[in-house]
């Protein structure tokens, strides 16, 4: 299906780029591609049983779509209140929006508490990330629980900082290039695990 057929079935509005209110250290929402959340969706990483944190969820695509498709429960976090409510307006016309929470929220104050998967596509900065990673971490600490951790289209610096994470372990990478023109070597979903 295309971006707008999937919008349609799960009655969300969720296209777009935008740049309003992105400085450096928040960076412009961009959904990401359909194809590439069905990938994850069926690589068996996310069922019913998980919850996932979607960083900078925007209008809230990536909770829609993994809550329809792999059963799991989607906590969106989005920056921006404009962009936030929009999410909020999406989930009022959701095909599925229970079991789908949006917070207008810094993620470096959020806390983990229950969650055990977490979405990012570049979000925001590494000195942001380092500090949302330390929640995280904190939070397998206080309740140590099988964590994955999914990175679409990482930039260089996220990798350099993930790569030198003690407690974090490289499991696979989905390769998405050929979901796309040109062969970028970025479309890819890397799946971490904190254990």
């Amino acid at each position: 299906m295309t971006e707008e057929q999937w919008d349609k079935k799960l009655k969300i509005s969720t296209a777009g780029r935008l740049d309003a209110h992105a400085d450096q250290y928040h960076y412009p929402y961009e959904p990401t591609p359909y194809t590439v959340l069905e990938r994850l969706a069926e690589s068996g990483y996310l069922n019913k049983d998980n919850i996932l944190i979607d960083y900078g969820c925007g209008k809230g695509r990536v909770g829609f779509f993994l809550h329809y498709a792999a059963g799991c429960k989607a906590i969106g976090l989005e920056y921006d209140r404009e962009i936030y409510l929009q999410a909020e307006k999406n989930k009022n016309s959701a095909a599925k929006g229970n079991g789908i929470l949006f917070y207008h929220a810094d993620a470096a104050e959020f806390p983990v508490e229950d969650a055990d998967c977490f979405y990012f596509f570049n979000p925001f900065s590494v000195e942001i990330l380092k500090i949302v990673m330390g929640r995280i971490t904190e939070s397998y600490y206080a309740n140590p629980r099988k964590m994955r951790l999914f990175f679409y289209y990482p930039n260089d610096e996220y990798l350099v900082y993930l790569m030198t994470m003690y407690a974090l372990h490289f499991v696979e990478e989905l390769d998405c290039r050929d979901l796309f023109p040109g062969k970028d070597e970025r479309e890819r979903i890397l799946i971490f695990e904190l254990t």
